[in-house]
């Protein structure tokens, strides 16, 4: 189901007002005409709550679109962000499923896969999409635009998807950085490196621990070198083989988040021998 993503929160009196593409996509897209009510969702980083919430349009005039968020969906359900209801770092989590966030450490690849990658992240229920430079990974130019347009991207796709959970795009780090990354996590976060010659496990075995947090780490082009597969390996990751086959880079994030989220949401038939 459809669902808009406001950039602002309401005003004192409720109220948000729209312009520009958002004005564009919910009056000439949507079609939404005036007291029209539909599925919103309050910025990240501000407000948030377990679960959608209900706008109506008040007015739509000269380029600019009137929202109305009703008190008890702006104020009551809403609290900031705290340790006391984030699963990690202040992140609540996925909404409507009790599972663990997963992070995609994706390391960068050539021209605009990227664009994909973080389309099918947010369409695939991924926490945060967090971009990499890789020994294989191709020099690129200033990643300024290229962060908004994933920002974007990833925005676009919530809405389109219907997705519940806050897909993040954080700018790219040095393979250094990343790391680092990894060690501000919490204890209980499973790292799995999909990477088909150091395969050693299976999802079922992984995930039948309860990982508080699960981290998928994908190579470029070409894959992972040997030193960054030792790197992995030195620092707690998992590696596994996502079948029989050789997946693009722009597929193995989609296929291993898929493969995670349908085994623990299925957690409840599981026979284990």
């Amino acid at each position: 189901m459809r669902q808009f993503i406001l950039r602002e929160e309401p005003d004192k009196a409720g109220l948000v007002r729209l312009r520009g593409a958002d004005y564009h996509y919910l009056v000439h897209v949507r079609r939404i005409k005036p007291g029209a009510v539909f599925t919103a969702w309050l910025p990240a980083g501000g407000s948030f709550s377990g679960g959608p919430i209900s706008a109506r349009v008040r007015s739509i005039g000269n380029h600019v679109l009137e929202l109305e968020i009703p008190p008890e969906d702006s104020g009551a359900k809403y609290a900031r962000p705290g340790p006391e209801n984030g699963i990690y770092r202040d992140r609540p989590a996925p909404a409507g499923t009790g599972l663990p966030p997963i992070l995609l450490f994706q390391a960068l690849p050539k021209g605009n896969k990227m664009d994909l990658i973080v389309r099918q992240a947010a369409e695939g229920g991924i926490s945060e999409v967090i971009p990499f430079t890789a020994d294989h990974s191709v020099p690129e130019g200033s990643s300024r635009g290229r962060e908004e347009r994933w920002r974007r991207i990833a925005r676009e796709a919530r809405q389109q998807s219907g997705s519940a959970v806050d897909t993040r795009v954080s700018s790219p780090l040095s393979a250094g950085a990343l790391f680092d990354r990894w060690n501000t996590l919490e204890p209980g976060a499973l790292g799995l490196v999909l990477h088909p010659p150091l395969a050693q496990g299976s999802f079922h075995h992984y995930l039948y621990r309860d990982p508080s947090l699960i981290v998928l780490a994908v190579g470029p082009e070409g894959g992972f070198s040997a030193a960054e597969l030792t790197r992995f390996t030195n620092a707690g990751f998992k590696s596994l083989c996502l079948g029989d086959t050789v997946l693009r880079t722009e597929t193995a994030a989609l296929y291993g988040a898929a493969a995670v989220r349908i085994i623990l949401l299925e957690k409840a038939w599981w026979t284990l021998k």
